[in-house]
């Protein structure tokens, strides 16, 4: 284990041992700025010696690998595990929205093209996916002095992982051409017939169902499946289940075609040393030297010391939402919307707070104004259900990026451990 240090102008030096950091603590020499990562700011002026400290990521959609290491040794390692939320969200908000102006305002006249997107606008659920890839980077050199950064970008041919045959002109000629629009393109690839019961009902009727809900899924084909109206009347009525199931979805892939640039150009724009690598370099670097497939051991390979010593401990962050902003239940009983906002202290600690209960640290994931808690670790492994106040210790105030220190495991198969 390392323990960062910054000087008196909170600029990143070298870090230390955990011995030299408690011996300047009990001098005095520093103080405590952090605790996870263990971060101490130094109360002295000091000599500012410093390695060449190269800093890998792993750029992804769910999660990102990040390694800084020198020549002898990797000084962080961690993975970032991002929101894929956002989506839902905004599509409950704009089912809400719609609704609600259709009942105070139903006569309100049209409005079009009353809005323009500003130049490189990106949709939210992506921008929020880059702007926490720029957070994590900077949160790395504000307790390393990174000198180089290597980020490792993907380009996806969804088109040619369909068909791996397709070549020329068959990229301008898609499933769908020449139907005149979803709907009548998935009749015709489902042969008109009901794809759970094949017909047996007799019902003439057809209708295109969702597989994935809507507002996550979208209208793609891959999401799309023919049923006769007595299945699909069924189905919502809970009296059948569906035996089938969405194709690959090219989601990530997708995300990670529109981000890549954004994300290499904003960090050109913060940091003088950028370079790119790309992921068939990351995966022969780590089979030639015989490593485990993660994020942050491809993080260590893109930063271009795979053989380096691996670090006996990193840590683990987790996205999470800061604020629920929605005012009311969307789920409204007898046409009552009830408020959905909890107070913001239950018995003095909020929603995701660290805590420590019986020798173990853990977060508030639910509160009840009786005063037992819901204790759970970011793997979601429950430690209590019902756990009283009186036993727990506050440790750390929630953030948006909720971090646990995990021990490295050196055997190929061990589970890490949670501290």
């Amino acid at each position: 284990m390392r323990v960062y240090v910054i000087n008196q102008r909170r600029e990143p030096l070298m870090p230390t041992t955990p011995s030299k950091a408690r011996k300047l603590l009990k001098e005095q020499k520093a103080k405590v700025l952090k605790r996870t990562p263990f971060t101490i700011q130094l109360t002295y002026a000091t000599g500012e010696t410093k390695q060449s400290i190269a800093l890998g990521i792993d750029a992804g959609s769910k999660t990102i690998g990040l390694s800084a290491t020198t020549e002898e040794e990797e000084l962080f390692a961690g993975e970032v595990m991002l929101r894929n939320d956002i989506v839902d969200l905004l599509s409950t908000r704009r089912s809400l929205r719609r609704t609600r102006r259709n009942r105070k305002t139903r006569y309100r006249k049209p409005r079009f093209l009353n809005r323009r997107k500003p130049e490189g606008w990106v949709a939210p659920s992506v921008q929020n996916k880059i702007d926490t890839h720029i957070k994590v980077v900077k949160m790395v050199h504000d307790i390393l002095p990174i000198t180089k950064v290597v980020v490792e970008v993907a380009q996806f041919d969804i088109q040619k992982i369909k068909n791996p045959d397709i070549i020329g002109e068959d990229y301008q000629q898609g499933d769908q051409l020449g139907f005149y629009n979803v709907r009548e393109y998935v009749l015709f690839r489902d042969r008109h017939t009901c794809q759970h019961c094949n017909g047996k009902s007799k019902d003439p009727v057809l209708n295109v169902h969702h597989i994935e809900s809507r507002k996550s899924g979208g209208n793609s084909p891959d999401n799309l499946i023919t049923l006769c109206e007595t299945c699909h009347r069924k189905y919502h009525k809970g009296e059948i289940e569906l035996k089938v199931k969405r194709n690959s979805s090219f989601r990530d892939a997708a995300f990670m075609g529109i981000m890549r640039w954004a994300f290499y150009n904003k960090l050109k724009e913060l940091y003088s040393n950028v370079h790119l690598t790309f992921g068939y370099i990351t995966k022969n670097v780590r089979i030639k030297h015989n490593l485990e497939k993660s994020h942050r051991i491809d993080a260590r390979c893109i930063s271009g010391n795979p053989s380096t010593k691996e670090s006996d401990c990193w840590y683990f962050f987790k996205q999470v939402r800061k604020q629920n902003r929605q005012l009311h239940k969307t789920n409204p009983k007898k046409g009552i919307r009830r408020e959905n906002k909890a107070p913001g202290y239950v018995h003095g600690y909020q929603l995701f707070d660290k805590v420590e209960y019986l020798a173990r640290e853990c977060f508030v994931f639910g509160r009840r104004s009786s005063g037992y808690f819901d204790l759970r670790t970011l793997d979601g492994e429950v430690v209590s259900r019902s756990a009283s106040v009186g036993k727990l210790k506050l440790v750390e105030r929630s953030s948006s990026l909720l971090c646990e220190r995990r021990e490295a495991s050196f055997l190929t198969g061990l589970k890490p451990c949670v501290s």
